[in-house]
């Protein structure tokens, strides 16, 4: 893709993946014109808005996958964009914990994988060592990861955005791409804007779709799988009395047959401590109450064979998740294992995000991030957490490959 100013490329999402390529664009390239079309009114406003603002020091991932390479690289690059910035980023730090014997073969596990993947500063801690970092954790032994920090990645969108547009670029709110299709010399992209369809042409176009990257890239390339399977997370927020209990993270070990990493305590920047999230199937992809239903989204996740594969397998996981969607007490059950002094009377409902999950025709989660690229169009149709920790070297591995 040489620069020119008669090369234009687009980029579909507004959160803050596809916001980091396309600034990731602008600066190596600052001939090139780069559009920024997203659906909502704001940017950041679905899975990067309503995450925990973990950054990741890559304690889960596969070594060797892309997930440990780039959140491994992210983590470094995210760090120093928000001190540029002067975003909030508080390296408050993380406590793995093995609350029994019972867990320690699968955290002596998640040990080995840890440390292959470099986590910085990681040490293993006795029961007693447990209490120096988190007085009030309980446990056997835990993983401190002293740098994994908190931060406000609608705040970083906010920034990344601010630096598109100073750069020549534009983020086109309202913007709703329903098709794409290859024409001679480019692409040409439909647009709805309010009773408009708009079309562009396009050199480049790069999906950054989240919840709905199989429904756009089947539009655009035919290719329905993997599936998208949105899962919902509900998070507790803990009384001001209670708050200071937990300093920084206090996470459990997790079911290494899940991409998700268990109920878990978690500072935010504002001062604040949640409890959270769980994993449950979401019945919308797009709207965020208790009850939101979107018969659309219902009907594409009973329509995929590998939903029913993977629910056949792991329906018991289901209605114990189930039993802390409809009750706190069995929410805070498990994570007051980790926390005693911290119960249901210490918590209220607070806000619920969506995951886009990726599954398989033959039911297995995807796990590692999936970045297809064919004719000129990028399609991002797995970026799970750890992305947001990701974004900026997701960036520079999307834009190596144009």
């Amino acid at each position: 893709m040489p620069p020119s100013s008669a090369t234009t490329v687009a980029v579909v999402g507004g959160g803050i993946l596809g916001l980091a390529i396309a600034r990731e664009i602008l600066q190596r390239r600052p001939g090139v014109r780069v559009q920024v079309f997203e659906q909502e009114d704001r940017v950041g406003a679905h899975q990067t808005g309503h995450n925990s603002g973990v950054v990741h020091a890559g304690i889960y991932y596969r070594p060797g996958s892309l997930k440990a390479e780039l959140c491994t690289r992210g983590r470094a690059l995210l760090r120093d964009y928000c001190a540029e910035h002067a975003l909030p980023y508080d390296e408050c730090g993380k406590l793995v914990v093995a609350v029994d014997g019972s867990e320690l073969d699968r955290f002596d596990a998640l040990e080995k994988t840890a440390r292959a993947n470099g986590v910085p500063g990681l040490r293993r801690l006795d029961g007693r060592e447990i209490a120096e970092v988190e007085p009030h954790a309980a446990g056997v032994a835990a993983l401190h990861s002293p740098h994994t920090a908190i931060t406000d990645y609608v705040a970083v969108c906010g920034s990344l955005a601010g630096e598109i547009e100073s750069s020549g670029g534009e983020v086109l709110l309202r913007r709703e791409v329903t098709a794409a299709r290859r024409r001679a010399g480019g692409i040409e992209v439909s647009v709805r804007h309010g009773g408009w369809v708009e079309q562009h042409r396009v050199d480049q176009l790069i999906l950054c779709a989240g919840l709905q990257a199989d429904r756009l890239g089947a539009r655009i390339d035919g290719d329905p799988t993997p599936r998208i399977v949105p899962f919902r997370g509900e998070y507790m927020r803990v009384s001001e009395a209670k708050r200071e209990l937990v300093r920084g993270m206090v996470y459990p070990v997790p079911d290494p047959r899940y991409p998700f990493l268990g109920v878990h305590f978690t500072r935010r920047v504002d001062g604040s401590l949640e409890v959270g999230p769980n994993a449950f199937l979401s019945l919308s992809r797009r709207h965020y109450s208790r009850a939101a239903l979107t018969p659309r989204d219902l009907a594409a996740t009973l329509s995929w064979p590998g939903f029913w594969r993977f629910s056949a397998e792991h329906w018991r996981t289901g209605l114990t998740e189930l039993r802390g969607v409809l009750s706190v007490r069995s929410y805070m059950e498990s994570a007051q294992r980790y926390v005693p002094d911290i119960g249901p009377a210490d918590v209220r409902r607070a806000g619920l995000g969506l995951r886009a999950q990726a599954l398989d025709r033959d039911g297995s989660l995807v796990d590692d991030f999936r970045i297809h690229r064919s004719d000129g169009i990028t399609s991002v149709r797995n970026a799970p957490s750890p992305a947001a920790t990701s974004s900026l070297a997701i960036a520079e591995y999307v834009v190596d490959r144009l």
